[in-house]
């Protein structure tokens, strides 16, 4: 019995990533459980309009197919999506009228690389993120970023310094032209950080 214990590997709870989506405000009507991405969360619920983590990080979108204004949500109630400006944990919209996609975020345990380019399809200035930044314009004299290269780890991108305003989610790949996505109705890219979150 011992011996197969050990060979039993434990799944740590944290990995259970997880968040429950509900109809009204303050966690009331039906909800939605959801331990993945979800393209439509209107599949399930009729509106959104509060939600609780409880483990792991997550990105609501306003749109479905993971479009439009964006918010993460880290562990935490999240009791109203119209007053989020004020939650502790929120970053990206300061309100948004309901939640309709959700992307879940793997924990990354690596080291972090971003190419940014000024330009779209790679143009212009060009340089290498490994952590946050606050001011693009501060650090590299660069008034925005257009396109990217993301090598390793999962990251947030801003407009305005000091990461604040709208945001954008980032995961390893290419992104010829940031404002082509879709995902964000963003106009500028001003500081960048790296989700570093653990659940």
């Amino acid at each position: 019995m011992g011996r197969y214990s050990k060979l039993t590997p434990k799944i740590p709870v944290c990995l259970l990533l997880q968040a429950t989506f509900y109809e009204d405000r303050n966690f009331q009507g039906r909800s939605y459980e959801c331990s993945s991405d979800c393209n439509d969360i209107h599949t399930h619920l009729s509106r959104c309009n509060s939600c609780r983590v409880d483990n792991g990080c997550f990105v609501a979108y306003d749109r479905q197919n993971f479009m439009g204004n964006q918010v993460f949500l880290r562990r935490g109630e999240y009791s109203d999506f119209q007053r989020m400006g004020s939650m502790t944990g929120m970053m990206g919209m300061p309100m948004m009228d309901t939640i309709r996609s959700c992307r879940m975020i793997p924990m990354h345990r690596g080291q972090f690389r971003m190419k940014i380019f000024e330009r779209e399809n790679y143009g212009g200035q060009s340089h290498e993120l490994m952590d946050d930044c606050d001011s693009l314009q501060d650090r590299y004299m660069m008034s925005d970023c257009q396109s990217c290269n993301v090598m390793d780890g999962h990251w947030l991108m801003f407009e305005q310094p000091y990461y604040k305003g709208r945001m954008m989610y980032v995961r390893p790949g290419e992104y010829r032209n940031l404002r082509d996505t879709g995902s964000s109705n963003m106009m500028r890219i001003s500081s960048i950080r790296r989700i570093t979150d653990v659940c």
